[in-house]
């Protein structure tokens, strides 16, 4: 079996029996304008796509409400047949509108078309890593997820998914799920200037599960944004360098999925992604959210 890379910052971490790099790649990007649609170079984002590959990251996150279609049939096309260490996880829970928003879909016929769907576009007969999705697009929301995630419970049984994750969720679902079944990792909105889910992020750190913040480089004010300028002036860096290594220092549970369309970008955020930050940057750093 092949190894992930040693060379990728961060090193790797277990999603259930899936090692993965901390280092991944989020596949948002490659759709059109506002995740709709295909994108304006389509040879661009296979080259993306098997440029991360190369460069030893093993973890792709994706969706099929992205384009809706569009990701998972680039991934398909770049990619399959996979490499035995690539894992690509995708979001249920959500679909697209006309208008291109994201009306929420957690019924058990919605997800089990949703599951099904993403199979058929990645073309595998398991999803290695199924994150439900809650809330709404502006946050997470307060309820009950039982009836969803245990749709997905029955799905994983069938042998259609192998391991299962959430995002946009509160502590309290976090909680919920992990009451009913293991649950691997939890994706949520987190980054130098939204430190909310310190508490969560530490929590699960202590019981081993996987926190994937996306949105790392977003909501700062212009005084948060001088601090975060002064560290990457200093460092001689982009403050996105700054912030995806301070994401992969601040908890060793912490996974990356930076995404981009552009194969010199995405360099720039691995090379970021490894920058040393000293005592001094860290404690500016650790300033901005608090």
């Amino acid at each position: 079996m092949d190894t992930p890379s040693p060379h990728l910052p961060g090193g790797t971490w277990t999603l259930g029996d899936l090692v993965v790099t901390r280092f991944g790649y989020g596949a948002m990007q490659l759709a059109g304008p506002g995740v709709m649609g295909p994108p304006a170079d389509h040879d661009g984002a296979l080259a993306v796509l098997r440029e991360a590959v190369g460069l030893g990251i093993t973890h792709i996150d994706t969706s099929d409400a992205y384009g809706p279609r569009v990701t998972n049939q680039l991934i398909r096309e770049a990619l399959h047949p996979y490499p035995e260490r690539l894992s690509v996880a995708t979001k249920v829970g959500a679909t697209r509108d006309a208008q291109g928003g994201w009306p929420t879909a957690r019924r058990p016929e919605d997800l089990r078309e949703q599951v099904h769907g993403n199979l058929a576009s990645l073309g595998v007969e398991t999803l290695d890593l199924v994150n439900l999705r809650m809330g709404d697009a502006q946050s997470p929301r307060p309820g009950s997820l039982t009836e969803a995630f245990g749709t997905l419970v029955d799905l994983q049984r069938e042998g259609l998914i192998r391991h299962l994750g959430l995002s946009n969720v509160t502590a309290e679902q976090v909680a919920e799920a992990r009451g009913i079944a293991p649950v691997v990792c939890v994706q949520n909105m987190y980054n130098l200037a939204h430190r909310h889910d310190d508490d969560l992020v530490d929590h699960l750190a202590d019981d081993g599960i996987a926190y994937v913040p996306f949105f790392p480089l977003g909501g700062f004010t212009p005084l948060q944004s001088e601090a975060l300028s002064r560290v990457a002036n200093r460092r001689g860096a982009t403050p996105m360098a700054v912030a995806l290594a301070w994401l992969l220092r601040r908890s060793p549970n912490i996974l990356l999925i930076p995404g981009t369309s552009s194969t010199a970008h995405l360099h720039e955020n691995v090379t970021g992604a490894g920058l040393p930050l000293s005592d001094a940057d860290l404690a500016e750093l650790n300033s901005i959210g608090r």
